[in-house]
């Protein structure tokens, strides 16, 4: 993630600092040095000297970093300051409030603030945050959080430093609850705290040294979901690991008077969630119920055509085909505000199995008549099964049709592969007959008889490459013009630029149109239960990106029942994409369905980009 700088000059000398009833102050020191990691919690001391007006200093245009300095931990996160109608602001990511402060964010209705609850009540006048879109990521400013919490803020070249007042933990209570187990910390101040999820782990470290009598608490009764708690002390912190004896995800918020933080271990867990995070972007997570099942669900609702929201197939290898990575580092790699995994792909050789055409390119072909979605920038959206058949004509009339474009899928026959698969194919299976056509002209035959050997693919060529019917290639030889014939089914797909396939097809007119046979998916995969991904529409042109990992007994969905869920949310086209350890919605900065150390590496996903801002 980058930071946008504008077309200002960053004062690179500038402090600002916050404190409890001082509001926003700013003053120019000269000769500042830079901030050294680590230090001690605790206050911070303000260093400037004088306070001219904020119209003399205010840069016009955003600035901002890559670090931030919390209470002596550096940390490698963006920030930036800019100006606005109320003044101006210092803002973080919302990832980095909510992972490293603990920032809850409550319902909104309007992009321009975001209400959150932090050692505060929800239902009360909640404070709201100016937020600012930018490269991916949505800022949201913290000068409320500091003035109501003592925070100091500093602007000291490219880092920002946030010091809040010196804390401590004072207790530890337990409690058997009838849907789980409760833990609360009580503090003698707010202070900030992050979670980690492991598996069968819960790690709670709060920003608060403990007294000596809660150290003596070296582990808790065995509770339904808790092994135990242990305590550990760590500079200026308190780590307590929570051993849990079977998988199930903490709801996790804080309270003011006395300042606690509240940790629940339930299979409900998931809180219900309603925000407009950006001008057509809704993120929305609740649990529903189909048939006798409740399922924790989280998705976005995107309306692409009135706000100006493009949709484009992302990869986790940006100069070729071949390549796995997590969604979260494809997302941030490419810079786009949201993602959500795409199609299947063979994990061992790292191909897609399915169809990915970005721009007008084929990055890779349709296979097995499977369900897929196409669209365009202007608002057109399709679903349906989809087929590409290419065939190549030689002189003497002889017609050859081709089995795939540019796929990982292994089949006896001819398929074909263009520089958009990458520089170079590597051969699939052992003894492929490879031709090699330039400007509609074989140029070069060659066998290649182990797999795993790599041919070059000019830039102004394509390969035909010939599996288990090598005889086949004596009707190509050197200097012999092709003509390349291509029609796709829907033939109106031809003319759409973008192109995801995965399937089975769910939905469609409002019908449900799930047939795993037709699109050659084996029994076992139609019937079994695992955590879902799906693109579907709603008949107003909402697109749904949707995830669901398990109910509440710890059973994942059917495909029907995927189905059924997305028609009560509206739905009337449905695309099943790849689900399973796969499963995994992004955005801005964070994974919002899963913890980032049970996601799995895919190979594709689809990405949501923003309008550039000024």
């Amino acid at each position: 993630m980058g930071t946008h700088m504008g077309s200002g000059v960053r004062p690179t000398h500038t402090v600002w600092w916050l404190t409890k009833g001082l509001g926003w102050v700013l003053g120019l020191v000269s000769g500042l040095g830079a901030i050294a990691p680590g230090g001690a919690l605790g206050e911070a001391t303000p260093v400037a000297q004088t306070a001219p007006s904020l119209t003399q200093t205010q840069p016009s245009s955003v600035a901002g970093g890559q670090q931030i300095q919390v209470n002596g931990q550096l940390l490698r996160q963006p920030w930036q300051q800019w100006q606005t109608p109320e003044g101006p602001q210092i803002g973080l990511t919302e990832a980095t409030l909510m992972q490293q402060f603990g920032v809850h964010l409550l319902d909104s209705e309007t992009v321009q603030t975001q209400p959150v609850q932090w050692f505060s009540v929800a239902n009360q006048t909640p404070l709201k945050l100016a937020t600012r879109l930018a490269e991916g990521d949505r800022y949201l400013s913290v000068q409320r959080l500091a003035q109501q919490f003592g925070w100091q803020v500093a602007v000291l070249g490219s880092t920002l430093q946030i010091t809040t007042p010196t804390a401590q933990v004072v207790e530890l209570r337990q409690s058997r609850q009838t849907w789980g187990d409760r833990v609360v910390l009580q503090l003698d101040r707010s202070a900030p705290w992050q979670v980690t999820e492991r598996p069968n782990e819960i790690l709670l470290t709060v920003a608060a040294p403990a007294s000596e009598a809660l150290l003596q608490q070296v582990s808790a009764i065995a509770g339904q979901y808790i092994q135990s708690i242990q305590i550990t002390r760590l500079p200026n912190q308190t780590q307590f690991r929570i051993a849990l004896k079977s998988a199930v995800r903490p709801r996790i918020w804080s309270t003011p008077a006395p300042d606690r933080i509240v940790v629940d271990l339930r299979p409900d867990s998931l809180v219900s969630r309603t925000i407009l995070w950006a001008p057509g972007v809704q993120w929305r997570q609740d649990l529903l119920a189909v048939g006798a099942q409740r399922v924790a669900a989280v998705w976005l609702e995107l309306k692409p055509g009135a706000s100006g929201l493009r949709l484009a197939p992302i990869l986790a290898n940006p100069s070729g085909i071949p390549g796995i990575a997590p969604l979260q580092q494809i997302a941030q790699a490419v810079q786009v505000a949201g993602a959500i995994n795409g199609g299947f792909f063979n994990r061992d050789r790292q191909l897609p199995l399915g169809a990915l055409r970005r721009g007008d390119r084929w990055l890779s072909g349709p296979i097995l008549n499977r369900g897929a979605i196409a669209w365009d920038n202007a608002g057109m959206v399709q679903f349906g099964r989809l087929t590409l058949q290419e065939t190549i004509l030689t002189p003497t009339g002889q017609r050859f049709p081709l089995t795939h474009l540019n796929s990982g899928y292994l089949q006896a026959g001819i398929a074909r592969y263009t520089p958009d698969w990458g520089p170079t194919y590597t051969t699939l299976s052992n003894g492929e007959g490879i031709v090699t056509v330039q400007n509609g002209r074989v140029i070069q035959q060659q066998t290649l008889e182990q797999a795993g050997e790599s041919v070059p693919i000019p830039p102004d060529a394509y390969l035909l490459v010939f599996r288990s019917n090598r005889s086949a290639v004596a009707a190509f030889p050197v200097g012999t013009p092709l003509t390349l014939e291509a029609a796709t089914n829907p033939p109106t797909w031809r003319s759409l630029p973008n192109i995801l396939g995965a399937g089975p097809l769910l939905l469609q007119n409002q019908q449900i149109v799930l047939d795993a046979r037709a699109e050659a998916f084996s029994p076992a995969f139609a019937s079994q239960r695992a955590a879902r991904s799906a693109i579907a529409q709603k008949s107003d042109g909402t697109l749904l990106l949707f995830t669901t990992h398990t109910t509440l007994d710890g059973k994942g969905l059917t495909l029907l029942e995927t189905a059924q869920l997305l028609q009560q949310l509206g739905a009337v086209h449905a695309l099943n994409l790849d689900g399973g350890s796969s499963t995994t919605l992004y955005l801005g900065g964070q994974l919002l369905d899963r913890p980032p150390a049970t996601a799995a590496r895919v190979h594709n996903g689809l990405g949501l980009f923003l309008p550039v801002l000024p």
